[in-house]
């Protein structure tokens, strides 16, 4: 694919198009080898274990469309322009937890409070290494290269607020040592009511292969319920004089909203068929009830006045705007 002296004058994939190709359009559209020969995506014998995997999980799936690859990203994010918003965005989080600091923002929050970010808060580290690696299954699997693109920005996206987390974890154990801060994030995640819905989502979404329901699972379902319960848990925040953990989950909401942009046009795309209707609508029924029970588990724990059924209401909300039926 590229210009042709004499010949073509802009890239043969988008030779169709009766303008120049866009960067995005050029370093995202058709680039993978694994659409090369249908029977092979992975370059062994059609019969080989992965050939087989590809063949069952992606082109068997229940959800089908004649053309993955005119997906588009509504966001039209490259590598080169997510790098350089992501360093602003950086920038401005290094901002808040350094001016946090220099106003010793942590020593004034109550011994409350503490405990309910010891168990709410910096456990979310084993969340978003979960929804990282959700996201990864998708780059390997997805059949376009535009779908992939957006998945991999998302596991992006994941593996910077688990960083973010555990940063916060060292801060707050150093400031206040007594209240389990980077000992007891694991038995929290494994054991404590508040995590076990958001848990049995994020495993079953984890060992679900079709690549479709996989990602439904994720971005229609499991990733908007994180959303919703990091709002409510900066409403907790700010109730509790912790600014930063309120102004943190806020930023967030930046990356979650073009999660929810780009997962959108997906499900266009998909129920331009309406035999994918039916098939959404199991999925549907399947998956919103896990993510019923992680929002009520975790907002209980939270202790915020209808904080289960805002966030609740918000998913369904966020739902019926690209019609899925809750």
């Amino acid at each position: 694919m590229g210009l042709q002296k004499g010949g073509l004058k802009t890239w043969s994939a988008l030779a169709g198009n009766k303008k120049r190709p866009s960067e995005y359009e050029i370093v995202t559209y058709k680039l993978l080898y694994r659409n090369r020969k249908p029977d092979a995506a992975y370059e062994q014998s059609p019969d080989s274990m992965m050939n087989q995997w590809y063949q069952k999980h992606v082109r068997d799936s229940p959800l089908q469309h004649p053309d993955w690859d005119s997906f588009r990203d509504p966001d039209q994010v490259t590598y080169r322009s997510y790098t350089t918003m992501q360093d602003a965005h950086e920038e401005y989080v290094d901002g808040l937890i350094r001016d946090h600091a220099a106003n010793e923002h942590d020593a004034q929050l109550s011994e409350e409070w503490l405990r309910k970010l010891a168990l709410l808060y910096t456990p979310q580290r084993y969340l978003f290494a979960a929804s990282q690696m959700a996201a990864a299954y998708v780059v390997q699997m997805a059949p376009a290269s535009t779908i992939v693109n957006c998945a991999a920005f998302q596991e992006a996206d994941a593996f910077r607020w688990m960083s973010r987390v555990a940063f916060r974890t060292h801060q707050l154990s150093v400031q206040h040592p007594d209240y389990g801060f980077r000992k007891d994030e694991r038995k929290h995640w494994e054991e404590a009511p508040a995590w076990q819905g958001m848990r049995e989502l994020m495993e079953k979404t984890l060992a679900t292969y079709d690549w479709a329901e996989n990602m439904f699972a994720l971005n229609v379902v499991a990733a908007r319920a994180i959303d919703e319960i990091l709002r409510q848990l900066a409403r907790a925040a700010r109730g509790n004089g912790d600014t930063l953990t309120a102004m943190l989950c806020d930023a967030q909401q930046r990356d979650a909203e073009r999660s929810r942009r780009w997962t959108s046009q997906w499900l266009k795309l998909a129920r331009e068929s309406e035999l994918n209707d039916a098939v959404l609508r199991r999925w549907s029924e399947k998956w919103n009830p896990l993510a019923e029970r992680a929002i009520e588990n975790y907002c209980t724990a939270l202790e915020v006045d209808d904080a289960a059924a805002s966030a609740m209401q918000r998913l369904r909300e966020y739902q019926a705007s690209v019609g899925i039926a809750a």
